[in-house]
C-alpha cells in the first residue's frame, strides 16, 4: 500500500496526516485509538489502522492542530497559524484607530473660459473625491480567518489588502503551503493526497459546491500539492470521518450514520459497509458550528456585563441628555475577534469613557468595555468562552473566568443547553432531512458515529442517544476526518 495523505483544511483549524504501512518520520501516531471514548484535546491516539498505521504531522510546535489564519503586513510578508493570530494581537494592543476618508476618484470642472479665438487651455479645477472613512492608516497587517466560509460565495472574488485586491485563493494558499512543508519535513509527499471538504459549502448560491472546489483546487495547485507523481483528489469530510471509525472499530458491514459536528459546519453521511467496499446512501448539512455557539454564549453571557441596555448620560448645552447605549454598534465587531481592534477608535470609545463614571454596577461595565477594546482582548475572552464551553461537557456547571478584564461568571450546563435550544432543533431537523433522502427509518442505523468538537456537547449526544438509542459511539472528535482523508488516500479512494 501507498502511503496516503490526508489534509483536513478547516474552518477554524487545520490538520494534516499520514497513513501507510511505511511509518517513517516523526509525529503523533494513531496507536491505541478506540472508537468509543470523547477526548478534551486535539487527535486521539488509536489502535493500527487497516494496512498501517496513521500518524498527524505537527503543523505547530506542539501540536498537530494549527489554526487556519493569514496574516500580512503592510510589506507583504506573510504569516500562518497561531504565529499569525499572535502578531495580529501584538501589533493591535493599545492601538488607536483613526479612520481616514479613502480616495475613490477626482473629478474637475470648469472655472474659467479663454476666449474663442485664444489659445490658452480653459482654466479648470481638479478636487479628490472622497468615500466614507474606512481607510486606517496606522493598520501594521490584516488578519484572515474563517475564510473557508467565502470559497462557495461568486460575490466574493477579491478582498482589499493595503489598496492591492487579493483573490480568496491568494489568501488560502499560504496556509496550504505551510502544511505542504510540514509534511515534506515529516515524510515524502509523493504519493496519493485526498483534501477533504464539507458536504454543504456554506452560502445560497446554487453553484456554491462546485465554485469552491475550484476554488480550493487552485490553492492547492499554487501550494503546490497538485504536483508531479501525486495523486490529488477531494474527499467528503464526513465519510473520511467514517473511515476513520471504521478502521479503529474494525467493523465489516452494516449502516453508519456520521455525525460530524466542527467548528464551522455539521455534516452528515449515511454510508453503508459491505467489507472494504461502502457506498454513500445520502449527505447532508448545515452551516452551523461551534464557532457559532461561541458567539451566542458570548452574546447571552457578556453583552449584559458590557454595557448592553445600559442608559447614556451626558450633558447637553442646557439639560442631562439620556439616551440608551448604542451597543448595537459595537456587538458585530465585539462578535468577530479579527476585526475588534476597529473599536479603537474615538468615535467608538468617547461614549464608553462617559459612561464609565456612572456609580456601580454600570460604571464598572463600562471600564470592562473600555479595556477589552483598548486593550484588543476579544481573542483572549473567546478562548475563554471556547474552553468553558468545553469544560460544561464534563461537569454541571463552570465558571467563565477573565481576570484581566474583573470577569467571574459562573454558568449551568442547563443554562447553556437553553440557548443553544434552536440550534438543537435545527440539528433534528438535518438528522430528519439524512434519513428521508435515503428513504431509511432510524431503527436500519446500526450505527451513529459522533466526531467534530461540537459533538462533545452533551445535549447533542442525548438528542442522538434519543434517536438512536445504544447505537452511537464517539470517535477521535478532532482527528477522524484528517485520519481517514489519508486512510482513503492510501486505498485511492
Amino acid at each position: 500500500m501507498d502511503q496516503g495523505t490526508g489534509i483536513d483544511f478547516g474552518t477554524s483549524n487545520s490538520l494534516a496526516a499520514l497513513h501507510g504501512a511505511e511509518g517513517t518520520g516523526g509525529g503523533p501516531t494513531a496507536a491505541g485509538r478506540t472508537a468509543g471514548g470523547p477526548t478534551a484535546g486535539g487527535p486521539t491516539a488509536g489502535g493500527p489502522t487497516a494496512g498501517g498505521r496513521t500518524r498527524f504531522v505537527p503543523l505547530e510546535t506542539d501540536t498537530p492542530v494549527m489554526p487556519t489564519a493569514t496574516y500580512l503586513d503592510r510589506e507583504f510578508q506573510v504569516l500562518t497559524g497561531q504565529a499569525a493570530i499572535d502578531r495580529y494581537i501584538d501589533d493591535n494592543t493599545g492601538r488607536t484607530v483613526e479612520l481616514v476618508p479613502e480616495v475613490i476618484g477626482e473629478s474637475s470642472m470648469l472655472v474659467g473660459a479663454a476666449g474663442a479665438n485664444s489659445r490658452e487651455a480653459p482654466e479648470t479645477m481638479t478636487q479628490k473625491v472622497y468615500g466614507p472613512a474606512l481607510e486606517d492608516p496606522g493598520l501594521p497587517g490584516r488578519l484572515f480567518r474563517g475564510l473557508k466560509r467565502l470559497l462557495g460565495d461568486p460575490y466574493t472574488r477579491r478582498l482589499m489588502v493595503f489598496g492591492q485586491p487579493y483573490r480568496l485563493v491568494a489568501l488560502i494558499t499560504p496556509v496550504l503551503l505551510r502544511i505542504r512543508r510540514e509534511i515534506e519535513c515529516s515524510g515524502t509527499l509523493s504519493g496519493p493526497l485526498r483534501c477533504g471538504h464539507p458536504v454543504r459549502f456554506e452560502g445560497r448560491d446554487p453553484n456554491r459546491q462546485m465554485l469552491a472546489l475550484e476554488r480550493l483546487r487552485e490553492a492547492c495547485k499554487h501550494a503546490g500539492l497538485l504536483g508531479s507523481g501525486i495523486d490529488f483528489g477531494f474527499f467528503p469530510e464526513p465519510v473520511a470521518a467514517a473511515l476513520s471509525w471504521r478502521a479503529a472499530a474494525a467493523e465489516s458491514k452494516g449502516t453508519a450514520l456520521v455525525f460530524d459536528f466542527g467548528g464551522g459546519t455539521l455534516d452528515l453521511a449515511l454510508l453503508r459497509f459491505d467489507g472494504n467496499d461502502h457506498r454513500i446512501l445520502a449527505t447532508a448539512g448545515i452551516a452551523i458550528g461551534g464557532d457559532h455557539i461561541d458567539q451566542r454564549l458570548f452574546r447571552e453571557l457578556l453583552f449584559p456585563l458590557l454595557g448592553k441596555g445600559e442608559l447614556w448620560r451626558r450633558w447637553g448645552d442646557e439639560r442631562m441628555i439620556e439616551t440608551r447605549f448604542p451597543f448595537e454598534q459595537y456587538e458585530e465587531l465585539l462578535l468577530n475577534w479579527t476585526v475588534g481592534y476597529t473599536l479603537n477608535q474615538n468615535r467608538f470609545r468617547h461614549p464608553v469613557m462617559d459612561c464609565m463614571g456612572q456609580p456601580p454596577p454600570v460604571g464598572p461595565k463600562f471600564r470592562r468595555l473600555f479595556d477589552l477594546i483598548t486593550r484588543n482582548m476579544g481573542y483572549q475572552l473567546f478562548q475563554e468562552v471556547a474552553a468553558a464551553k468545553v469544560r460544561l461537557s464534563a461537569q454541571e456547571s463552570t465558571l467563565l473566568d477573565l481576570p484581566e478584564l474583573d470577569l467571574a461568571v459562573p454558568i449551568e450546563r442547563a443554562t447553556f443547553e437553553a440557548m443553544i435550544s434552536d440550534i438543537l432543533l435545527r440539528i433534528e431537523a438535518v438528522v430528519d432531512e439524512i434519513l428521508q433522502q435515503a428513504d431509511l427509518a432510524a431503527g436500519q442505523v446500526d450505527v451513529v458515529v459522533r466526531t467534530g468538537g461540537s459533538s462533545l456537547i452533551p445535549a447533542v449526544a442525548r438528542l442522538l442517544e434519543r434517536r438512536f438509542p445504544g447505537r452511537v459511539v464517539d470517535h477521535d472528535p478532532f482527528g477522524s476526518v484528517a485520519d481517514g482523508l489519508a486512510i482513503a488516500a492510501a486505498r485511492g479512494l
